[in-house]
Order: C-alpha cells, then structure tokens, then sequence
C-alpha cells in the first residue's frame, strides 16, 4: 500500500504536469474555445488572443479556407456559397472592415450568414467571434441593430422590400482613424 501511495505522491507533485485536479487538460499550445454553435457537453476553455491580420492576409486565409476572392476597387470580395465577406483593402495594421452580405428572404439569408460567420470571423482573426456570432444569433427577423462587442461595432442591415434582398452585417475597428470607411 506505501508503493502505492508513493507513486500517487510523485505523480501528483510532478512540476512538470499542468493539469489540476477536476480541470481539463491543456493543450502545450494554449487552451481552445468551443466554437460558436458546437455543443460538446464540455465546458468551454479560454482561448488566447488571435493576432491581428492585415486586409491581405485575412484575404489570403479565406482563400486559403475555400472561399474564392477577388477584388474591386476599395475592397476584396471572397465568396462561398450565397456568402460574400467582403474586406476593406489598404495598409491598416489590421483589416478596418469585414462585411458579409446574402441576398435572399431574409430568414434564408440571416441562415446563411449564421452559418459562414463563425468560420469568416475565426479566418479574419477576429477574436469575439463567439460574442458576435452569439449576438447575431438573436437578431434574426430584425431588419436594424448595432452593437460594439470587443474592438469591434457591429452593424446588422436587412433589405427586405428592395430589388436585391438580403440581410448585410458590417463590424468595423473602433480603433481605426483613418481610412475605415464601410460601404
């Protein structure tokens, strides 16, 4: 019975172990949330700050994710499906405004933003996805709403009563000073 609880002690008092009794264990490269929409059962860990993109690399990484990208003058332009995100371009030391936009009924087009947001948000580097996801989320039938969540002001459009329906939901960095113009 002494080896026995020898071994636990040791075990137990190992410096090198970062496990706690009764916690989950941690990854050796940060712990991970639980995405917006997926139950596991499990609690959701804390998740450390994504670092900010440039409007080219978050083009790169929804390229990169499947979407196909182009570009117009002031904004690329990255779809998937019936979702368009669109990304303002320039030399912001992060990308100034994420728009993603589905025409359709409304309820078909807040669905599918519902769906892509989520994935374009965690693309983009924006890390209160789960907060604007979330907020999303509650929103649906609504034709106007705004928020700020994190360092971001959210703003929700629905056109129901026009020649291109669609619901359009634009964040932009409360931080930018110049040059962060959203259409």
């Amino acid at each position: 019975m002494s080896l026995l609880l020898a071994g636990a002690t040791a075990c137990a008092g190992d410096p090198s172990s970062t496990t706690t009794p009764g916690a989950p264990p941690s990854s050796p490269t940060g712990t991970t949330a639980t995405p917006a929409g997926e139950a596991t059962g499990e609690p959701a860990l804390v998740q450390p700050p994504m670092p900010q993109l440039t409007a080219a690399q978050v083009v790169d990484g929804l390229a990169g994710a499947g979407y196909t990208c182009g570009t117009d003058s002031t904004y690329a332009i990255c779809t998937s499906g019936p979702v368009a995100v669109w990304v303002l371009t320039g030399d912001h030391p992060r990308v100034p405004v994420i728009s993603l936009h589905s025409l359709g009924k409304a309820d078909e087009a807040h669905a599918a933003l519902a769906e892509n947001l989520p994935k374009a948000l965690r693309t983009a580097h924006v890390n209160e996805v789960s907060l604007v996801s979330d907020w999303f989320g509650k929103q649906a039938g609504k034709t106007a709403a705004k928020t700020t969540l994190g360092d971001w002001k959210v703003d929700l459009s629905a056109e129901i009563d026009s020649d291109e329906p669609g619901v359009h939901l634009t964040l932009t960095d409360k931080f930018c000073k110049a040059n962060c113009q959203a259409e």
